[in-house]
């Protein structure tokens, strides 16, 4: 997978991703998410009432899901934009690789969501996978991509359950492949007696790259959805100043939503798309639909940064992409579902 990092990305241009491994500190758990857990519960109160439509879950075991209303924007990046978001790279080095990452988000252009949709309110949990696992006896896959000390390592024994850090049950699940997560929608649609007998059959399923970035933007045109700094503890990422910044995922519901009500729609673990991967949006659908032809569908686009990345990458404009087999330590996602 192509997923730019920090201080050593021109030379990892082209390769797999993700960041960063450690071992379960015990303070740490205990005293720095007691407090970033303190802190939200109280700051919770304050939060403005949330213009995203209903909310609602299937089933027990299925995700909570958040109406996200019809509409129109402008997708990637301008020129305009592009200098913005340079401008705030004050390594010399790391600008010049960002410079090349960021034709990836041209030509910006516009694109009609013309219906509703649902999109999860939070990743699939570490919970909710292993629920998919045991109920289908879904083999474990095995060769995870972990980054330690800013460099890239297959794990062999490295799997969902041993991503290379610790993690609670309301973590998103990572070391999960596009595959995997195709597995886990297909469950989904059988399980809601939806009529689906095949994967990709079936209202849940993986969301569109532009469906992400419309409900990621959440009506902004900015860099972010809440602004074009990165700001302070807004989300999980290297830069972010926030408990795990480097170190692992978060739980959910720790950093305030977006004004569609999604939580770590920047942040936290690269989200999986539906669509194959293309260099820039030449000829790219222009009504939300999943770009599923072209360039190279053994690749998919993944969006919206992770844990160990720079300030630059947690952009609602950034795209990466990811072999369909291949599992990473910073790759999750979050089912959309089609509406009636």
């Amino acid at each position: 997978m192509r997923v730019p990092r920090r201080s050593e990305r021109s030379s990892l241009a082209g390769a797999a991703l993700s960041r960063l491994t450690i071992r379960p500190r015990i303070l740490y758990s205990l005293a720095g998410f007691m407090l970033v857990f303190c802190g939200y519960a109280t700051a919770d109160s304050k939060l403005p009432k949330l213009p995203g439509g209903p909310v609602f879950r299937d089933c027990a075991n299925c995700p909570e899901m958040v109406v996200i209303p019809a509409g129109d924007f402008l997708m990637g990046s301008s020129d305009a934009d592009t200098s913005r978001d340079l401008a705030q790279i004050t390594n010399v080095i790391i600008a010049s690789d960002a410079r090349a990452y960021m034709k990836d988000e041209h030509p910006q252009h516009p694109v009609l969501i013309a219906k509703p949709f649902a999109l999860g309110r939070f990743f699939v949990t570490r919970e909710q996978f292993a629920t998919f696992v045991h109920e289908t006896g879904y083999p474990i896959g095995r060769n995870c991509i972990f980054l330690e000390k800013n460099r890239y390592a297959l794990h062999p024994d490295g799997t969902w359950e041993n991503p290379g850090f610790f993690q609670r049950q309301v973590d998103p699940a990572v070391c999960v492949s596009w595959q995997d997560a195709n597995a886990y929608i297909a469950w989904l649609n059988h399980m809601m007696n939806a009529g689906a007998s095949q994967p990709g059959e079936g209202p849940y399923r993986l969301p569109s790259e532009s469906e992400w970035e419309y409900a990621a933007r959440a009506g902004q045109k900015t860099a972010r959805w809440w602004g074009d700094d990165i700001g302070w503890n807004r989300a999980n990422c290297a830069g972010c100043r926030s408990t795990w910044g480097t170190r692992s995922t978060s739980p959910f519901s720790i950093f305030y939503p977006n004004t569609f009500g999604l939580f770590d729609i920047l942040g936290n673990a690269w989200e999986l798309t539906e669509d194959c991967w293309h260099k820039n949006y030449e000829a790219a659908p222009a009504d939300g639909s999943a770009w599923t032809s072209g360039d190279d569908c053994a690749e998919r686009v993944v969006r919206g940064g992770d844990w160990g990345a720079d300030p630059w990458i947690v952009r609602s404009a950034n795209r990466a992409r990811t072999f369909e087999p291949a599992r990473n330590n910073t790759i999750g996602f979050r089912v959309a579902k089609t509406l009636p």
